[in-house]
């Protein structure tokens, strides 16, 4: 009797447990599934987490500083650059926000200090000055940018978010190449440009 007792404790305990991970699954996101393992069936690994976060923070930067160049910038072609940034960064933005959801990942709502030191900085920057850093911040953030999602997309364990950084990839990679292709002007050979037509 007393083995029988003792089997059915053990078997009470062992089952206690799953159903305490899966409440936690059902809690973070309606999940209907049982959990398998320790994580929750669709919840976002450390590192990928940290990929989401820092992914959704240098494009919100991109966007910010894009917006800077359509109204600062001397040259057209910097101009069009910040335009293509907006455009390009704002709807991954959106796409992350959909996928940051389904992972329960938390995105950033501001500019963090070292973003936003940058921003200040462009800010108080006209012509060609602006065109200059701009520019040669541009090559720099989109080699960060590149090697972020080159490492996520071969070494990311969440398999939606690998294959939204692979998709993303290429676009980055274009930014990278374009900003390498203009060549701001120096102060005393920059002529102003014509407005851009809107």
């Amino acid at each position: 009797m007393r083995k029988v007792v003792g089997a059915l404790a053990l078997a009470c305990l062992v089952s206690s447990m799953p159903l305490g991970a899966q409440e936690s699954g059902r809690a973070g996101q309606g999940a209907s599934k049982p959990a398998t393992g320790s994580s929750t069936p669709h919840a976002a690994a450390g590192a990928d987490q940290t990929f989401i976060h820092t992914a959704a923070m240098d494009g919100m930067a991109e966007v910010e500083h894009g917006r800077l160049a359509a109204q600062n910038a001397l040259q057209d072609d910097v101009k069009q650059f910040g335009q293509r940034m907006v455009d390009d960064h704002s709807k991954a933005g959106d796409e992350l926000k959909g996928l940051a959801s389904k992972k329960n990942a938390t995105l950033p709502t501001e500019l963090d200090a070292k973003h936003k030191a940058m921003q200040d900085k462009l800010a108080k920057m006209k012509g060609a000055d602006f065109d200059r850093a701009y520019m040669a911040h541009m090559v720099t953030a989109h080699q960060q940018a590149v090697a972020l999602f080159e490492k996520e997309s071969k070494g990311g364990t969440d398999a939606e978010v690998k294959a939204w950084a692979a998709k993303t990839l290429p676009t980055l990679q274009e930014h990278l190449k374009m900003a390498r292709g203009i060549k701001p002007k120096s102060a005393a050979g920059a002529k102003p440009s014509a407005p851009a037509a809107k």
